[in-house]
């Protein structure tokens, strides 16, 4: 085997190899940091429990509600006259191709 096909393969491996390993360095840290998130915190006492209100941890990816009506519908009312002109306009754009 050349010399120079050793070397992109080995080279090739160790970048892939560096990747992988940063890849699950990261997923672990992200892992760990939300596991710390969600332990049990301290019992609060009863004046604290009152003021306490529970709420969506900072850093947790929320996707925005969607709407449930679309865009309002435009619509424009067309003469006779400009409906032909239009309908020859799509039927020279169709046999252009």
């Amino acid at each position: 085997m050349p010399e120079y096909t050793t070397l992109s393969r080995t080279t090739g491996a160790t970048v892939l190899t560096l990747v992988a390993v940063a890849c699950a360095a990261g997923l672990a840290d992200a892992l760990r940091r939300r596991r710390g998130r969600t332990r049990a915190r301290e019992p609060l006492d009863e004046a604290a429990r009152r003021q306490h209100t529970p709420h969506a941890p900072h850093g947790v990816p929320v996707i925005p509600r969607q709407r449930r009506t679309g865009p309002h519908v435009e619509a424009v009312r067309l003469t006779p006259a400009e409906r032909d002109a239009f309908a020859g306009l799509v039927r020279r754009f169709g046999e252009g191709d």
